[in-house]
């Protein structure tokens, strides 16, 4: 003998109002704490990406400064042997008839979003915030920001 289907509509098939109100209040919290999270790991991401950055374009400063010091290639009497600009480290230098370049590229300071730096030369004083214009002896972030160790980004 078959079997009868049953119709369950008289069975709970759904939701109740209830239920949904009390589950879209819990979504809501949860989505309400993973705003701050983001936040907070973006900055994170990109103070990382500004100290590479920042440690790419030193050790390039540090190689070119090697190399003059070694003699590898003329320099202005008054640049100490440091780079005259930051595009000098990408567009090289002549060493025996080799083109040398230090940087790929001038990196974007992900603060910014530019490709513009801070920079410092070695006859400016320690706290200027402007450069003299001679050499690059170090280089900054332009932002105003205060990373999350409670610096700010131009100390960096």
């Amino acid at each position: 003998m078959p079997k009868k289907l049953h119709n369950k509509t008289n069975g709970q098939m759904g939701l109740t109002l209830v239920e949904l109100v009390v589950t879209a209040g819990i979504l809501a919290i949860l989505a309400t704490c993973a705003v701050p999270i983001t936040r907070y790991a973006i900055k994170r991401e990109q103070e990382r990406e500004l100290k590479y950055a920042l440690v790419q374009m030193r050790a390039a400063i540090d190689e070119y400064k090697r190399a003059a010091d070694a003699g590898a290639f003329q320099i202005k009497l008054d640049s100490l042997g440091y780079p005259p600009d930051l595009d000098t480290l990408v567009t090289g230098v002549e060493i025996q008839n080799k083109k040398v370049k230090f940087l790929k590229r001038i990196p974007v300071d992900p603060i910014t979003h530019q490709a513009e730096w801070g920079m410092r030369s070695m006859q400016d004083e320690p706290t200027t915030d402007s450069w003299g214009g001679q050499n690059v002896f170090d280089v900054h972030s332009k932002s105003d920001g205060v990373g999350l160790n409670g610096i700010h980004y131009r100390e960096w």
